[in-house]
């Protein structure tokens, strides 16, 4: 039985193999066409791609977050929080608060470009919008006439002004609750000078 099977099946598949087969058909293609042309009168408008470009802002901070240092473009501020630099609620430096000023001041000699150094007073905001005004304003004139007396160029005019509680670098209070630490960073001098490019 399994002997006429498998000779049954060699023979039907050497039937199909000797049957005629007709070539494949291919797809019909498209004649080919030319690409199209503009008519020689037309015109198009160009435009410029315009894409905004973002100043880098590079930052650099202490450990312990008492000093910090940003650049803009031309345009460095050192900040000091006034923790460092006065006792609560006064504006007489401290001895501590010379050195780091002077530390400062050699930046601006070595580093800067001359013209307008300002130096901005900021506070927290706790207490009335007028004290802080006022104390700010008086920590700013400190740090503005030990500043006079460290810097050798010439060519440096000191501007002093407080800004009181109205430019925080971070928000006093979240969720309705007082960040300690926020407000201690907002409670700070700047010093803002430019760079020679």
């Amino acid at each position: 039985m399994f002997r006429s099977l498998s000779a049954a099946a060699i023979a039907l598949t050497t039937s199909l193999s000797m049957a005629p087969t007709s070539p494949p058909t291919a797809p019909p293609t498209a004649p080919p066409t030319a690409p199209p042309t503009a008519p020689s009168d037309a015109t198009g408008v160009v435009e410029d791609l315009v894409f905004p470009i973002e100043d880098v802002i590079g930052a650099v901070e202490s450990l312990d977050g008492s000093e910090s240092e940003t650049k803009q473009g031309a345009q460095v501020t050192v900040a000091l929080t006034s923790d460092v630099l006065f006792a609560l609620d006064k504006w007489v430096l401290t001895a501590k608060a010379r050195q780091r000023l002077k530390e400062v001041a050699a930046k601006v000699d070595t580093e800067g470009a001359g013209g307008v150094v300002k130096i901005e007073g900021h506070t927290d905001d706790q207490g009335a919008d007028a004290y802080n005004a006022t104390l700010s304003q008086r920590r700013a004139q400190a740090v503005e006439r030990v500043m006079r007396g460290l810097l050798t160029g010439a060519d440096v005019t000191l501007q002093a002004k407080g800004y009181g509680e109205s430019r925080p670098r971070l928000p006093n209070v979240v969720e309705g609750k007082p960040v300690p630490a926020n407000r201690e960073r907002n409670r700070r001098v700047e010093i803002v000078y430019n760079v020679e490019q």
